[in-house]
């Protein structure tokens, strides 16, 4: 069913239909963008595409901005419904591997891999994209890996670390090579390679944070 099928017999949407007509018009834009990238994709072309008029859209958007935004907040609720695994007491490594497999399953997926090469090609023109992916989720997941960093450090299973600068690090060093693999810039991980990807990774990892001889 397309958006402009979203409506009451007597012509008036009831509240049920308008969430799903809402919905519908940011699955429609969620392909757009992926697809044609940010820059490309018009109010006017998923309005055609969704088969609606430009006002419903600007009835529930107000810009483009505010609907990549909404496409932004569907794709992380649906990649976060199955969060980052629950930290295990007294074992740090064990921990941020469970992260680091559900991080690269998660950012590997196709429309994950299409939204990277969006941020990647179209970041530089478009300076509010990044604070809009943040926004909508990313920063969640950093701070929930700070959180278990601190913990450790609290245990005194890690010195005392900048832990927001490590999760960073750890995100970075966890999903970069895989990413741009995944993207053509050498050959892709298979299964094996990945897991033994994210066991290395958190690894090194430690090892960095151990061997500090001062804070990070």
């Amino acid at each position: 069913m397309t958006a402009g099928t979203a409506a009451s017999r007597g012509g008036r949407p009831t509240a049920a239909a308008a969430a799903r007509l809402a919905d519908d018009i940011v699955e429609v834009a969620t392909a757009a963008f992926l697809r044609d990238g940010y820059a490309a994709t018009s109010i006017e072309s998923v309005a055609k595409q969704a088969r609606v008029g430009k006002r419903t859209i600007y009835a529930r958007f107000a810009d483009k901005e505010a609907l990549f935004a909404s496409v932004l907040e569907r794709l992380m609720a649906s990649w976060l419904a199955d969060p980052l695994p629950e930290p295990t007491p007294g074992r740090i490594e064990t921990t941020l591997l469970g992260f680091a497999d559900r991080m690269l399953a998660i950012a590997l997926q196709p429309q994950a891999l299409a939204l990277h090469r969006l941020l990647l090609a179209e970041s530089g023109r478009f300076r509010q994209i990044p604070a809009l992916v943040r926004a909508a989720g990313t920063s969640a997941g950093l701070a929930r890996i700070a959180a278990v960093l601190r913990e450790a450090v609290a245990a005194g299973d890690l010195p005392e670390i900048d832990v927001t600068f490590a999760a960073e690090q750890f995100m970075h060093l966890v999903l970069t090579g895989p990413q741009r693999r995944a993207l053509g810039v050498g050959p892709p991980l298979d299964r094996t390679e990945r897991a033994d990807w994210a066991r290395r990774s958190v690894a090194l990892f430690l090892h960095g944070c151990r061997g500090l001889g001062a804070p990070l």
